[in-house]
């Protein structure tokens, strides 16, 4: 899809269009900030609009608490005081549908029903977010698991269910384990009540179920006994740091370890006082990987070494950078390992700092992390220091600018506070400022992802303006949830868009202005950009519905009407064609949520059945004569017979786009037929015909659901492969005889120019109808010669 493709669309739109003195093209995905006629769900259960997903679930814990009608039982209105915080809290720890409450308030959530059952008061006191008081544990969810586990850190994750009692008998264990492990590695907690399609993509199948993560290493499962001993045993097994043993063979070895760059830290063992443990030295060396390097000397055996240090009994050293045998040494007086990391991180070289004169220069040509800072020394400040070795594979370098003294450097970027910014190695107008958590795994999973994507820190000096290039630029505000989320998804879309469309990034919070120009009312409002065409779209936030709708502007799936083009398509539509119209109107927040499903929808149902749409506010005459009395309206205008206005309306609850695929294919006369067991003989076995048969039985659910997938698959065959099926519970010999096991089952049976001998048929392992489709395409190709040289023979004899 090239830019030109872009060109040519927008161009015969701008014919449709030549009345609208609009100078851009806006394309805009936005969540819109509207005012609730009911309480504010964020209100009643007392947290912020960018409160995260703990922190919802511990307030929603409080109050559950409090206000359970358990421990209110001669309150009548107990119960219905607790649906609406119990409503609340389904809403806004689910990711998708917080987005809509944020967007349309309580209309946009008409098609869900969450938060009309709730458990008993034990279940909210001893079951509920069992690790969200626990510091040393951090508790992921969808939204940062990826992020974590390919930070670089080492993981330990407890995938749990908070209704199994195994998980319920580790979690003393494993808060003891994780207090032990502080600093050693990461340790984490998956809720898979609330995140169960997270736990289903990892392949969580039992409760609790516990992995180690690193970034190029497959996960591994621990089998192992559920102590803490047993757990740290493993666990210190994925820890490669090394721990050196140094004597007086090797001095060169012990001049390296203090001299180089990273410097060093050794724990002379002597026969008096109290030395490091094997153990401890391990862990000190996996916290401080990377940084400095560890060592230990036994004195006992090399008294004359240690006395070169002054050493007369145990203790721990750390020689800083640069560092002589007995100068510039920090002499640790202490065995607390937290104690003794705490103090060497304190004396680690601060990040490499740059100025204004040598900024360009250093960003011309290398990737950067940069930390801006106000002077201010802020907690877990020390952190930072082990970017560079955490990033030194990715080719990122690591430094900090002070925007006190470099003050115009700052407000030329338009940077005000302390802020964490990627720099592309293209210059220094392409950069992207981080808006995550300001914790260490997550910065280090934005560089990395940052800088291999293509998304830009716009200012005003950098808007697109004019371009003739189409760009794509999201208006948000970092305060916003639904625009944090968003931003990792504009930069996985920006990848598989490169060089066919600019992504860009404008903060309306510091850009008030540039926003107001645009009448950016809501937040995230994502624009596109290409010289003077329009388009509106309301989308899914995420890298897939940005490229669906890039699709969807070259292709476009569903037809826009006017009264003249209904007419002519839709009310004298020809013999056999059928289309699903939506009538909207565009203030309207189920609307605007079905949308996107209704572009998805037609995409899924190209070729089979026709879509469009109609702007009800912009032509009301239209709506009115079509009796059209509510929004949104969905109708089917089945193949046309001696009634042309002979259609369904859609009255069911979801309307997601396979809900409402699978209505309309079940609307349609069937394009698949159903065998009976002489059928399946004489048809299938004995026919001159290539066939796929679904082998089915009506009780089972993943039948039902392929249903209308198969009959996407009839259709979209037809003419070249007959479809059927089998009802192997009124027919269960048939199904026996070719060799069914589970329900249901594909198989096709070609026709190869002579009887079948076996009703075995050929095994499809798909349940999607484009890639059976695929399939059988790709096997008659492969037939095809075979069926001519049979013929050819038959000839000849």
């Amino acid at each position: 899809m090239e830019s030109t493709l872009f060109n040519a669309h927008f161009r015969s739109s701008n014919q449709r269009h030549l009345n609208m003195k609009v100078i851009y093209l806006f394309v805009v995905i936005c969540l819109t900030v509207v005012v609730y006629t009911d309480e504010d769900y964020y209100k009643r259960l007392g947290v912020s609009r960018e409160a995260s997903t703990r922190e919802i679930r511990q307030a929603f814990k409080k109050l559950a608490l409090k206000m359970h009608p358990d421990k209110n039982p001669n309150d009548e209105e107990a119960h219905d005081r607790f649906l609406k915080i119990n409503r609340a809290y389904e809403v806004l720890k689910d990711e998708d549908l917080r987005k809509k409450y944020d967007k349309y308030g309580e209309k946009g959530l008409e098609d869900n029903h969450e938060g009309g059952r709730y458990e008993s008061w034990n279940f909210y006191r001893y079951d509920f977010g069992i690790y969200d008081d626990d510091h040393e544990i951090i508790t992921l969810d969808r939204g940062d698991f990826d992020a974590a586990v390919n930070s670089g850190e080492l993981w330990f994750v407890n995938f749990y269910f908070p209704r199994c009692s195994h998980c319920h008998d580790l979690a003393p264990t494993w808060r003891e384990f994780a207090k032990e492990m502080d600093g050693v590695i990461r340790i984490g907690a998956v809720n898979c009540g609330d995140n169960r399609m997270l736990c289903r993509s990892n392949g969580i199948n039992s409760y609790p179920s516990l992995y180690i993560y690193k970034a190029g290493m497959n996960p591994e499962k621990y089998f192992g006994d559920r102590t803490k001993k047993s757990l740290q045993d493993f666990a210190m097994q994925f820890v490669k740091s090394k721990v050196t043993e140094l004597w007086a063979g090797c001095l060169q070895k012990i001049l390296l370890l203090v001299q180089e760059l990273i410097g060093g830290l050794i724990t002379f063992c002597a026969e008096s006082g109290d030395c490091l443990g094997s153990e401890t030295r391990l862990k000190l060396a996996g916290m401080l990987e990377g940084l400095v390097n560890v060592g230990w000397m036994d004195c006992s055996m090399q008294a004359q070494l240690c006395d070169s240090f002054d050493v007369t009994s145990s203790t721990t050293a750390y020689f800083p950078p640069g560092a002589t045998l007995k100068d510039g040494v920090l002499f640790l007086n202490t065995l607390d390992r937290m104690e003794i990391y705490t103090e060497v991180m304190q004396h680690l070289p601060d990040l490499e700092e740059l100025t204004r004169e040598t900024f360009k220069e250093k960003l011309a040509h290398h990737r950067w992390l940069l930390r801006f800072t106000f002077g201010e020394k802020e907690s877990g400040t020390h952190e930072y220091k082990k970017l560079n070795a955490l990033l030194k594979k990715d080719n990122i370098q690591v430094g900090r600018i002070d925007c006190q003294s470099e003050s115009d450097l700052c407000n030329s970027l338009y940077i005000h506070h302390p802020s964490i910014a990627v720099f592309k190695g293209t210059g220094i107008n392409h950069f992207e400022i981080h808006h995550g958590k300001n914790i260490l795994y997550n910065i280090v999973a934005f560089a990395k992802d940052s800088a291999s994507a293509h998304v830009t820190t716009l200012g005003p000096e950098t808007f697109p303006n004019k371009e003739k290039e189409p760009w794509l630029v999201d208006f948000f505000a970092p305060w916003c949830p639904p625009c944090r989320a968003l931003l990792p998804e504009l930069r996985k879309a920006s990848k598989h868009l490169f060089g066919k469309l600019k992504f860009g990034t404008l903060d309306c919070t510091i850009h008030t202005e540039l926003c107001s120009m645009y009448n950016i009312q809501a937040y995230p409002t994502t624009v596109i950009f290409n010289q003077s065409s329009i388009h509106e779209y309301e989308g899914h936030h995420s890298a897939d519905g940005i490229l669906e709708f890039i699709e969807d502007l070259v292709n476009p799936s569903v037809v826009t009407f006017n009264p003249e083009t209904f007419d002519e398509l839709v009310k004298n539509r020809k013999l056999g064609e059928s289309w699903l119209v939506d009538f909207y109107a565009p203030w309207c927040g189920p609307c605007q949520a079905l949308l996107p499903e209704w572009k998805r929808m037609a995409r899924l149902l190209s070729g089979i059945i026709n879509v469009g749409s109609v702007d009800c506010q912009k032509y009301q005459s239209l709506c009115q004569r079509e009796s059209v009395r509510a929004y949104p309206e969905i109708r089917f205008y089945l193949p046309k017979s001696k009634n042309g206005d002979d259609y369904h309306s859609y009255n069911g609850w979801h309307r997601d786009a396979h809900s409402l695929k699978a209505w309309a294919l079940g609307t349609l006369p069937r394009a698949s037929v159903d065998l009976t067991p002489a059928d399946f003989n004489k048809k299938v076995l004995n026919g001159d015909d290539h066939w796929v048969i679904d082998f089915y039985a009506p009780w089972c659910g993943p039948c039902q659901n392929f249903a209308p997938e198969f009959e996407l698959l009839a259709r979209s065959v037809k003419g070249r492969v007959k479809a059927g099926k089998v009802d192997c519970q009124a027919y269960p010999q048939t199904c026996q005889g070719a060799g069914i096991k589970a329900y249901p089952t594909v198989k096709m049976y070609p026709h190869l120019g002579e009887k079948k001998t076996s009703a075995e048929g050929e095994y499809i392992n798909s349940r999607e109808a484009t890639v059976i489709a695929n399939l059988l395409n790709m096997r008659l190709k492969q037939i095809s010669p075979q069926l001519q040289d049979q013929s050819k023979l038959k000839d000849e004899l």
